[in-house]
């Protein structure tokens, strides 16, 4: 069996740049995904509490699971490796697609979502702590945080984006998706599409 895995963390965000992600992976590698299970949760809740909980308590040998990234399996670096754990001595296949990771039943795998999940976290934390510094900084020499109201960002955010996002609005993908993937907002989106006549 073929599962794909979507999660998330409000119910503000979608899940359709998760799902174009997964299908995109997929169609490259020739296989159908026979379950799809998504769910809207933080991903500080253990997987015990969520719908992969009871996914992973029934996967196979052999069976395959495709996530968008590790980080959508957990939040912590002790959680993802206890699941990673867990499917490769049950012999279960991870792919984490924006990683390109296949993750198996071997010492090679083992190391490599290890170093993986270790240096993410780590990362995650120095640019919290970077940019918690910064303002604090900022704000203790007097500077206006923030973009001054009615200002304009100097340079189009977009440019030179135009055929990936021609490809995904052939794609159907929505601005909001869009947005998303690309860094910005749907309004950004909408705009940059109006104004360079992308839809057509």
């Amino acid at each position: 069996m073929i599962y794909a895995y979507i999660r998330v963390s409000t119910d503000r965000q979608t899940a359709e740049n998760q799902r174009f992600e997964i299908l995109k992976k997929t169609s490259a590698d020739r296989v159908h995904v026979d379950q799809w299970i998504e769910e809207t949760a933080s991903g500080t809740r253990s997987a015990a509490d969520r719908a992969l909980g009871s996914l992973l308590a029934s996967m196979k040998a052999k069976d395959v699971l495709y996530v968008t990234e590790l980080s959508r399996l957990g939040r912590s670096l002790m959680e993802i490796m206890s699941i990673l754990h867990d499917c490769m001595e049950r012999d279960v296949r991870v792919f984490a697609i924006k990683e390109g990771y296949e993750l198996g039943n071997n010492i090679n795998s083992k190391v490599l979502a290890f170093a993986f999940s270790l240096s993410a976290e780590i990362e995650r934390n120095l640019i919290s702590q970077r940019t918690t510094e910064a303002l604090a900084r900022k704000k203790a020499e007097g500077m206006q945080l923030g973009r001054p109201k009615g200002s304009l960002n100097a340079s189009v955010k977009l440019s030179g984006k135009e055929s990936a996002i021609r490809e995904l609005l052939k794609s159907k993908v929505s601005h909001s998706a869009i947005g998303r993937i690309m860094g910005v907002d749907r309004q950004t989106v909408s705009n940059f599409i109006n104004n360079y006549k992308l839809n057509i």
